[in-house]
């Protein structure tokens, strides 16, 4: 009897395994992304060839070119069991533990981990399965994607109730209202707004002042024109921009550091609080060293912009065959995602799938990329002057890197008016950035087939995304220039019909909580459609018509009754439309990560409100694994910690913080045993316990005044007289269950005050939001 398992053994282990299969209807956009830019391509470049169905001579009887497929198996089984990598055979086939795939060479270390990854995620899978007659079916027409029609411009609809709208924006919402049937629930008291728009605004809870005005437009203002609303909103771009502080885990289990990335996180603040006009925001990061500057700290400014297109991780070049094309691919993504809000990427190996982005387009924008030389900050072995900083003790353990780097760029003082290429040959102290600039030699890509580098087909001349529109003529670049500042005047075109709606989409998520299209990253077809599509465009073209300005498309919103509602509702309504998809009400949101430290740090007014100067890795070329922790105590806001990629802020990661890996445009919001652990354990929030317990018991021998501070320091509020019932209830019980094992009564005391201190900076209304 032969020993190779049945095709009904294969079936039965097919039902057990698809058990843990995270279906496409389930998938989230993170884990499409991940699919698409880390395991198709290997996939299709490593595999196919012997495993789908366009192989010449199938291998093993096992197909890898669909999900089922790849559960049910081959000859050995199946290939895959979804959250199991250890049991999966394509694991073990890529590890080369027992079984060797492909054969000829074993994939990079960080392409079988993100093998595993995949795995342990559920293996989401997007890819559908495609008959074997189907180069015979035909396909019937579809509609023109939403997203690539130009940008009307709607007027704003009669609604019934017309004393209800403040804004234009209020119509749009308030028409679907009424056309479903429904009302919008009542108007938020003042203090759940001021605290609602201080955190959604600055990042921070609102002063008293705040709380005690009644001048909205004039709090708005003041909130605007605040220092920390470049701090909040440029970490919701730095989200985007993918930032971190070194480049993660590199297949070489190395974690190299980004010595000079935090003058882009500077840039970013500084941008957000100028309100720099958006079309010039993005200009400046994709072409910043090729403008015109009026200062020598203009133009430094501008190439520390272009540090978008060198921050993301990067594989050992020595490891990669491919790794010139991975740099081009990262930059792609993140003007892709991050800035038009398609997988453009996908269009790699292959035409899109789904979308119209056929692979020429990909390698038009390729080019661009090739004809750029992008500059990491240091070249190996360069001595640099630096300030002390507590990494100076480790300078004896750190190894400088021997990294793929060539020359340091940017920042010496350049001449007025610079050349198209300027010399970035500095002195070793000079300081330096990341960035981009023009490469020696201006060249076309040749398609890669299968998106492998070296099996090359035609050329490609440099250009655009030819779904977006008519392309003039006058935009696409020649043979003198890269093509990255044609790039930026196209994308910020008012024709362009995605780079509006995309940012203007941003914006109110951060506002409202989801987005007008719940898929912030892909306005593709496998995203969501806009649930109010007019006024989408609405606010697109008022954003494009006044200036591109951030800071007064943020007004609008807030002063709006739609912004201005309460989260709270009558049950009927909630039955109705429980996503809110209506947006009769507000959504009532959990503060992320950052707003959480920051939050606890101003209640115990520990606080400081200044910017952080520089990073406590700035000018150390230093491999992070083979160095103590490096994350160090500080009392500045939480965009200013230490941002490692593999070694995010302790205090921030249990709450969703990106790892940096991907363009992150919505956070997850998962909520975990974890976190509650965090709360009631970490030393972080047992040491912000003490010293708010100390704080408040300093203001006052009272113990009624004592509560009193204490609420208003952590919630913006005197405590109700039930609450205070209760506070002294907790702190005498407390008291009484310390004195067993403490004699010392003032010991007893402060203990009891900081456990209540904590059960204020712990508790759900300083975490959410209403």
């Amino acid at each position: 009897m032969s020993r190779q398992p049945s095709r009904f053994h294969h079936f039965i282990a097919f039902l057990v395994a698809s058990a843990g299969l995270v279906a496409a209807a389930d998938m989230t956009p993170d884990q499409r992304a991940f699919f698409e830019s880390k395991i198709r391509p290997v996939l299709v470049k490593q595999c196919y060839e012997c495993h789908s169905q366009g192989a010449k001579k199938l291998g093993g009887k096992l197909l890898l070119d669909a999900p089922s497929e790849m559960i049910v198996g081959g000859e050995s089984g199946p290939s895959l069991i979804p959250g199991k990598p250890d049991e999966s055979l394509i694991i073990q086939a890529v590890r080369y533990d027992g079984l060797e795939m492909p054969p000829k060479k074993k994939l990079p270390e960080q392409v079988v981990n993100d093998f595993i990854t995949w795995v342990k995620m559920g293996a989401p899978d997007p890819r559908e399965v495609v008959p074997k007659t189907a180069g015979k079916m035909k396909k019937a027409p579809q509609e023109p994607l939403w997203s690539l029609l130009p940008v009307a411009n709607p007027t704003p609809p009669v609604v019934k109730k017309r004393d209800w709208p403040r804004e234009s924006l209020d119509a749009f919402i308030l028409a679907k209202i009424e056309q479903k049937g429904h009302q919008p629930t009542a108007d938020a008291d003042w203090r759940t707004l001021i605290r609602r728009l201080s955190f959604d605004l600055v990042g921070l809870p609102p002063p008293s002042s705040l709380v005690d005005s009644s001048d909205l437009p004039g709090v708005v203002d003041h909130l605007l024109n605040s220092p920390h609303f470049g701090e909040r909103w440029g970490r919701h771009w730095l989200d985007v921009a993918r930032y971190a502080e070194s480049n993660g885990n590199d297949g070489l289990s190395r974690n190299p550091s980004f010595p000079h990335a935090w003058r882009y996180r500077d840039y970013v603040i500084r941008a957000f609080n100028e309100d720099m006009p958006y079309d010039r925001f993005i200009t400046e990061q994709l072409a910043g060293d090729l403008l015109p500057a009026d200062s020598p700290a203009q133009r430094d400014r501008q190439l520390v912009a272009t540090g978008l297109l060198a921050l993301g991780a990067k594989p050992a070049k020595a490891m990669n065959d491919n790794f010139e094309m991975d740099v081009v691919a990262d930059q792609i993504n993140v003007i892709g995602s991050g800035i038009m809000g398609l997988s453009v990427g996908c269009a790699r190996c292959h035409d899109h799938k789904t979308d119209p982005i056929p692979t020429r387009d990909y390698y038009a924008l390729a080019g661009i990329f090739k004809s750029s030389e992008t500059m990491w900050g240091a070249a190996a072995h360069q001595g640099l002057t630096a300030p002390q900083t507590p990494l100076h003790e480790l300078q004896s353990a750190a190894k400088v890197i021997p990294r793929f780097e060539v020359e340091p760029i940017i920042k010496a003082n350049p001449p007025h008016r610079p050349p198209a290429k300027p010399s970035f040959k500095y002195a070793a102290d000079a300081p330096l950035a990341m960035g981009l600039r023009e490469a020696k030699a201006v060249t076309d890509c040749k398609l890669n087939i299968d998106g492998e580098s070296k099996k090359l087909g035609p050329e490609v001349p440099r250009g655009f995304l030819s779904a977006c529109g008519s392309i003039d003529a006058a935009l696409l670049p020649d043979m003198t220039q890269s093509g990255r500042l044609q790039l930026a005047q196209w994308l910020t075109s008012p024709r362009h019909p995605l780079t509006a709606r995309v940012m203007v989409n941003r914006v109110w998520q951060q506002l409202f909580g989801e987005g007008l299209v719940r898929t912030p990253d892909d306005f593709g077809v496998s995203g969501e459609q806009p649930t109010h599509p007019e006024l989408l465009d609405h606010l697109a073209t008022r954003f494009m018509r006044e200036g591109w300005s951030i800071k007064r498309l943020i007004r609008s919103i807030v002063l709006s009754r739609a912004y201005q509602l309460s989260s709270q509702c009558d049950e009927k309504l909630r039955e109705a439309d429980p996503d809110n998809l209506l947006h009769a009400r507000h959504n009532r949101r959990r503060l992320d990560a950052e707003s959480v430290r920051d939050a606890m740090l101003a209640a115990t007014g520990d606080l400081n409100p200044q910017p952080a100067q520089g990073s406590l890795i700035q000018h150390r070329d230093v491999l992070i694994n083979e160095l103590p922790p490096l994350h160090q105590p500080s009392q500045h806001r939480s965009v200013y910690l230490l941002m490692l990629r593999n070694s995010m802020p302790p205090e921030l990661t249990p709450f969703n913080l990106p790892d940096a890996t991907t363009i992150t445009g919505r956070r997850d919001a998962s909520t975990l045993a974890t976190q509650s652990l965090y709360m009631l354990n970490n030393a972080f929030i047992v040491g912000q316990s003490k010293r708010f317990a100390s704080k408040v018991r300093q203001a006052s021998e009272d113990t009624t005044a004592r509560v009193h501070f204490a609420y208003r320091q952590a919630l913006a509020r005197d405590a109700t007289e039930t609450e205070l019932r209760r506070a002294q209830d907790f702190l005498r019980e407390t008291d009484l269950m310390l004195a067993s094992a403490q004699n010392d009564a003032n010991q007893r005391l402060s203990d009891a005050w900081a456990a209540f201190c904590q059960a204020l900076l712990v508790s759900n209304e300083l975490r959410y939001v209403d």
